[in-house]
């Protein structure tokens, strides 16, 4: 379906208290960074937290769900916690301070990035030279005999 863009505005104000939150759409829906760290997921317009031994202590009881098909449960905060802009801000940042950096790039994933942006960012492939007027054979159409004729008909 899609999360709306003024859900996770509205989201991302209310977490304000947090430095460097932003959010980018994958896939239609949104992933949440702290600190270059993914802390939450907002798919069809519900936010889901990414678990953390220090999130659960702090939200008390847990609700968890699956952010899309396939994924691993997330803790789900409702929209009526969203309003909580302190409260929203302390869990982020106590689940941003919770997970690890995120490991860098190696130099050859960076270059391999790359070379595949300017693939698909560079000029389009040469077209084949034309044929020079003089060398192209003109183009004749066959005789019609009698006996073609009858066929015809």
């Amino acid at each position: 379906m899609g999360s709306k863009q003024q859900i996770v505005d509205f989201i991302l104000e209310q977490m304000s208290g947090v430095r460097d939150v932003t959010a980018r759409k994958m896939f239609g829906e949104y992933a949440l960074y702290s600190t270059e760290k993914v802390v939450a997921l907002v798919c069809d317009d519900q936010l889901f937290v990414k678990p953390t031994d220090a999130g659960k202590k702090f939200i008390g009881t847990v609700t968890e769900g699956r952010p899309y098909p396939g994924a691993k449960p997330w803790f789900v905060v409702g929209g009526d916690q969203w309003e909580d802009n302190d409260w929203l801000s302390e869990l982020i940042r106590l689940t941003a301070k919770a997970l690890p950096t995120p490991k860098p790039k190696s130099a050859s994933t960076r270059a391999a990035k790359a070379k595949a942006k300017t693939k698909t960012k560079g000029a389009a492939k040469p077209k084949a030279a034309a044929k020079p007027k003089a060398l192209a054979r003109p183009k004749v159409k066959p005789r019609r005999t009698a006996k073609s004729k009858a066929r015809a008909r």
